[in-house]
């Protein structure tokens, strides 16, 4: 079968390899389609060439149908639609001890600590499928793990309707995330310096904030009659946008940081100290988030046409990965068997 490689130095190679199949307690996924996200692109980029071993077969946001299953699976059939979410946990450390497996300490990231989507078939826990709904297209399914997080995220702030939030940073998490917190109630502007995403989020019907033609903090102000954000959702990653990021919110407001840093950022703790601000981080999502990103897509909430830029070939991936890095694509899918 075919399969999308890492191999170090920034090489993504296409590769035929055998077929893994299913244990007990496992099946094999006919994959349909791969979403190539941040995370995929820390890793071509070899920032996270301590973690992974190589050659890694990675991706973890996707969709397919159940091409067979081990010995013990029940509940599952052959032909089934699903996706998976891509978390293993031990259930036998603290944090999971404490109710928060899905942030396990030994925890196993399926797709970067273990052989990920980009592959025809892949085997992986029956425990790990999430059911789609016969309405759910596959190539809409395969964006139900990004969905998720967004989910997660808004969950996390515990934002309420009518809330101001801003989202620093356009990309398609950021997207996302304003579409849930709008989805929930609250008032979205999105921050972004690049002019073809703030076309297509102002589009979406977001209010959108160039930070390089105006001054954030006094727009921020004004949108909000002096009080600042209720929440604020850092996403982009920038340390300048961190470092900013406390200057935005309200008395008591909250910071979520939701972006991957992969190195240690400045904050503004004196208007931490200040404005009494509430600084969470956010990380991945629990099983529910990823029952409610599904409903979300089925119900067309998610605005997938706007945010899929393109579909490619597994032999496209390396262009692909340019356009990604280059803002000239949202979000850009593999089809690794397509639509089945």
């Amino acid at each position: 079968m075919r399969t999308a490689r890492y191999t170090g130095e920034h090489t993504v190679e296409t590769a035929t390899i055998a077929p893994v199949p299913p244990k007990a307690g496992e099946v094999q996924i006919a994959v349909a389609y791969t979403g190539l996200c941040g995370t995929d692109l820390h890793i071509v980029h070899g920032n996270m060439d301590a973690r992974v071993s190589r050659p890694l077969t990675f991706g973890h946001e996707m969709s397919g149908t159940i091409a067979a299953t081990g010995d013990g699976v029940t509940g599952w059939s052959e032909g089934d639609r699903v996706t998976v979410m891509p978390l293993i946990w031990d259930g036998t450390c603290p944090a999971c001890l404490a109710g928060n497996s899905h942030i396990c300490q030994n925890l196993v990231f399926v797709g970067i600590d273990s052989p990920g989507s980009l592959q025809e078939l892949w085997t992986v826990p029956a425990e790990l499928l999430v059911r789609l709904p016969a309405g759910l297209g596959l190539e809409q399914a395969a964006l139900a793990e990004p969905v998720a997080v967004a989910v997660h995220d808004v969950r996390r702030s515990e934002l309420t309707a009518d809330d101001k939030v801003v989202v620093i940073g356009g990309g398609p998490i950021g997207v996302l995330i304003a579409t849930v917190a709008r989805h929930f109630g609250a008032e979205v502007a999105v921050i972004e310096p690049e002019v073809g995403r703030r076309s297509q989020i102002a589009a979406l019907g977001f209010l959108t904030i160039d930070p390089r033609e105006i001054d954030q903090v006094q727009w921020v102000e004004t949108w909000t009659g002096g009080a600042g954000a209720d929440v604020v959702f850092e996403v982009s990653g920038a340390a300048a946008a961190v470092a900013g990021a406390t200057a935005l919110a309200k008395v008591r407001g909250t910071l979520v940081v939701v972006a991957i840093h992969p190195t240690p950022r400045e904050i503004d703790l004196q208007r931490v100290f200040w404005r009494e601000l509430r600084l969470l981080g956010a990380r991945v999502y629990q099983r529910g988030d990823f029952e409610t990103a599904v409903e979300l897509l089925a119900q067309g909430t998610i605005p997938t046409e706007a945010l899929i830029s393109t579909v490619v070939p597994l032999e496209g991936i390396s262009e692909a990965i340019t356009d990604l890095e280059n803002g000239r694509a949202l979000k850009v899918l593999v089809s690794v068997g397509g639509e089945r």
